[in-house]
């Protein structure tokens, strides 16, 4: 009885959280699709800026690290991370924007942006969605909590099971 209390316990604590994705993979996309759209704008100023001094990307990024003065070798090496993460971001966007949550859950590591998911987070309030996708992924919680719980309560109670509990008792 204890063990199946447990186990309804852990299955609708799973529940609860698994039904949280969607909701939160979409708010997720939504701030990945405002940062990718800044990074770009960032990136195209600078693209404008090389092209107006005869250079590309590059070959500006090349001119700004071989600088002698580090505040320029500074802002070649920011505009290079910049570059970079507009491009990561780009290609998360591209692969997650269209995909269902089921989909979704597949690209997980696209979800792993630090600042985007700090900012997602913090605006996140639960929501249990009323749709196919969130009774999938609560479904599939209740019967991960549930596995979880009674895993658990299971191994703590192994180390004092009765040594006849694994067969009947030696006879006289």
């Amino acid at each position: 009885m204890l063990l199946r209390a447990i186990g309804i316990v852990g299955g609708l604590a799973g529940a609860g959280t698994m039904a949280q994705f969607p909701e939160y993979s979409q708010q997720y996309v939504q701030r990945l699709g405002g940062a990718v759209d800044a990074l770009a704008e960032v990136v195209a100023d600078f693209d404008r800026s090389a092209e107006a001094e005869g250079k590309t990307r590059q070959a500006a990024l090349d001119a700004m690290t071989g600088n002698s003065d580090s505040f320029v070798i500074r802002r070649g090496e920011d505009m290079t991370r910049t570059i970079a993460r507009s491009e990561r971001l780009s290609a998360d966007l591209i692969a997650v924007r269209d995909a269902s949550a089921f989909l979704r859950l597949t690209q997980a590591p696209r979800f792993m942006d630090p600042e985007i998911a700090r900012e997602a987070l913090q605006d996140f309030e639960p929501a249990v969605p009323l749709t196919l996708e969130g009774v999938g992924f609560a479904t599939s919680g209740f019967f991960i909590g549930w596995g979880v719980l009674v895993g658990l309560w299971a191994a703590l109670r192994w180390p004092f099971r009765r040594k006849g509990a694994l067969g009947p008792a030696p006879g006289p």
